[in-house]
């Protein structure tokens, strides 16, 4: 299995942990979005996509997210489950992980290799931050060094957006007369 294609999409604001998200093409056949690339304490590392786990109420049957206090439909407390109590000998720390992967690698070779080629782009992304979002492979028609890639749109040919106008109104003129509703 290949990577065929990697597009980063940078964050605003370069002080916070996500630093990019990025969509992985998989043999020009599979995709998958929502990779993050995010800022550690060891470094930068890829993770996988997620959602947050839930957890029914026991009254009105709301899938809540876990550890939370009071369903968000009905307003009545949760009970403490697992998920909400700090593991024995860590403060503060959930004993399972709030968010199950939607997608991961099985293998450790596959894990590294994703995340060399999701850290390679990144770095080729952060090197032209005003660059559009495209793909790390040469080989794409959408990367810059492509023969087939569009030109880059010149500023001087792009006429300026104006807001719409409200259309013009007449004016209003009240005579004497009844006006029938």
């Amino acid at each position: 299995m290949e990577i065929t294609e990697v597009k980063i999409f940078m964050k605003e604001g370069q002080d916070k942990k996500l630093k990019a998200y990025a969509t992985l093409t998989f043999d020009n056949m599979f995709v998958v979005r929502n990779v993050k690339v995010i800022e550690g304490t060891k470094g930068l590392f890829v993770a996988m996509p997620s959602r947050k786990l839930k957890e029914p109420c026991p009254k009105c049957n709301f899938r809540n997210v876990v550890r939370l206090k009071y369903c968000n439909n009905c307003g009545s407390a949760l009970p403490i489950t697992e998920h909400k109590m700090p593991a024995p000998g860590a403060e503060g720390m959930p004993r399972e992980s709030e968010h199950k992967d939607i997608a991961h690698p099985i293998t450790a070779e596959c894990r590294d290799y994703i995340q060399k080629r999701v850290l390679e782009a990144f770095q080729n992304e952060k090197k032209s931050p005003s660059a559009p979002p495209h793909s790390s492979h040469p080989s794409h028609p959408s990367h810059p060094s492509h023969p087939s890639a569009p030109p880059a749109p010149s500023h001087s040919q792009s006429s300026p957006v104006l807001p719409p106008q409200a259309p013009a109104k007449a004016p209003v003129t009240l005579d004497d007369e009844d006006i029938e509703l």
